[in-house]
């Protein structure tokens, strides 16, 4: 297999196993700890915190495990790579989010599709997306470009642990998993109406984490090669 599809297949069964941990860690979250939304928020950060590093560290080397639009959206603009990998990239991260959210609905015995009920489309949710999604690219790309790539599994699975507190949204800052989210009515879903300005919410996220990235890098060390170049 050729190197952009093997990142194509890395990135659809690396947002999938995200979806997978999210909606699921979620489901089981709501089932343990019935009264307790304080706790159950817990439970979902603390499992989404290390799938997350896991799931990095297992496809670094084959996609640079982006699992984010927004992500590979900064990183072409960042190293002018080609516009070809956003259209290889892109659906199979949509498509994996979808395919993680049936799959977790499918393992707990939930409907396979339900779309969720879930509004969070009010003004402090769409700021905390802004606030989240910079964040995340900052850390991501301040680790890419001083040379630290290899600490990014345990850095970015702490923030996004972190964001499910410190943000009114719970941190989804990801385009993919937005959309994966609208196919379970369970805890971590997101109702369909909700889903585009939470997406619009990101980009302006990823734009303010752009602008801030040339200006405190302006510089990026060299990388190592990885499957995607």
């Amino acid at each position: 297999m050729s190197s952009l599809p093997r990142a194509a297949a890395g990135e659809l069964l690396g947002s999938a196993g995200l979806a997978a941990v999210v909606v699921g860690s979620g489901i089981a979250a709501q089932r343990l700890s019935p009264t307790d939304i304080g706790l159950q928020l817990f439970e979902n950060a603390i499992a989404t915190a290390l799938g997350l590093a896991v799931l990095i560290l297992v496809f670094a080397t084959v996609s640079g495990s982006h699992f984010n639009p927004v992500v590979t959206l900064v990183d072409i603009t960042l190293h002018r790579r080609s516009w070809f990998t956003a259209a290889v990239y892109l659906p199979a991260q949509v498509l994996g989010c979808i395919a993680g959210a049936v799959l977790a609905n499918v393992m707990f015995a939930a409907p396979a599709v339900a779309w969720s009920t879930t509004d969070r489309s009010d003004w402090p949710h769409l700021l905390s997306e802004v606030v989240a999604t910079a964040g995340l690219i900052l850390l991501i790309f301040a680790l890419v470009r001083t040379g630290r790539s290899n600490s990014a599994a345990p850095a970015v699975g702490a923030y996004i642990g972190a964001a499910y507190f410190f943000t009114s949204s719970t941190s989804f800052a990801n385009p993919a998993i937005t959309i994966g989210r609208m196919f379970t009515d369970t805890f971590a879903g997101i109702a369909p109406t909700s889903a585009l300005p939470f997406i619009g919410a990101q980009l302006v996220g990823a734009a303010l984490g752009f602008a801030a990235i040339r200006v405190l890098f302006p510089v990026a060390a060299p990388e190592p090669a990885t499957a995607r170049d």
